[in-house]
């Protein structure tokens, strides 16, 4: 990834970048000028002051940190969001429109934690708060059957943390296809462990993240991909030269997403 002034930032294939966003401290911080009318009539239709912030960050802190890619500020950036069909299904992702070069992003937000994911394929992100084992239960059926399988060979106290890791590689991966949960979540085994298991032209994976949330990212293609992962402090993204200060960050984390699948393929290839 190039790194620089506002605009400055472009990923490659085989690279994600990852932008960990917190929520301001105040309403009052959100510069919710930023967004477009389809934004802010989303953001009204929250119930609670605190998902409405949250909702408001990460999109105010999404359009920065596209400014750092695109050279366009925040509220320019033409961002078509989320489609549904009559029916209320999903129907595409959301994507920054007619700018050549503009990378292609993910946004997920659980619980005071945005993420946005940016790479130059077609990518998915999902992120949540990790779950309790009630929800683990309830949500059991709702997956493919050799998931389930795997769940509930694990001990009680490790299935939890594998089922939230499998969850939000799901989700990811439902996003990058661009329906969400409008496909079955049980249609598609991703894998409980980590055995290598993903839907074929993807490579799915889980990302280090703080110990109450969990994360994951899903791309199209084959072969490892390197993450870098980079916590955005809230006077950063929150200042009136945000998008500067967000392109001159250095990376936080480096990982690898190991395609495990194309690595097993290969070993039986020789």
């Amino acid at each position: 990834m190039r790194q620089g002034t506002a605009g400055s930032l472009a990923v490659r294939r085989g690279e994600v970048d990852v932008w960990l966003l917190p929520p301001p401290a105040s309403p009052r911080d959100v510069p919710g000028h930023e967004l477009d009318a389809r934004e802010r009539e989303r953001a009204a239709s929250y119930l609670r002051a605190r998902d409405r912030q949250t909702y408001l960050a990460a999109h105010v802190g999404l359009r920065r940190v596209l400014a750092a890619y695109t050279g366009i500020a925040p509220g320019r950036i033409p961002v078509a969001g989320e489609r549904y069909g009559v029916d209320g299904e999903r129907q595409g992702r959301p994507k920054v429109l007619g700018v050549a070069g503009a990378p292609q992003f993910s946004l997920s937000h659980s619980h005071g934690l945005a993420l946005v994911a940016v790479a130059a394929v077609r990518i998915g992100a999902d992120v949540q708060r990790v779950p309790t084992a009630e929800t683990v239960r309830a949500c059991l059926p709702a997956l493919h059957p050799a998931e389930r399988r795997e769940l509930l060979a694990l001990p009680d106290p490790w299935r939890t943390a594998a089922f939230g890791r499998l969850w939000t590689r799901k989700e990811a991966y439902l996003k990058g296809l661009g329906t969400g949960l409008a496909r079955a979540p049980g249609l598609d085994c991703l894998s409980a462990t980590d055995l290598p298991a993903r839907p074929p032209g993807w490579v799915v994976g889980n990302v280090p993240l703080c110990r109450g949330h969990v994360a994951a990212v899903a791309l199209s293609g084959s072969g490892d991909q390197r993450v870098t992962l980079r916590s955005v402090p809230e006077e950063f993204l929150y200042a009136r030269d945000a998008v500067e200060r967000i392109a001159r960050m250095e990376p936080g984390v480096r990982a690898v997403l190991r395609d495990r699948v194309a690595a097993a393929v290969g070993r039986s290839n020789p």
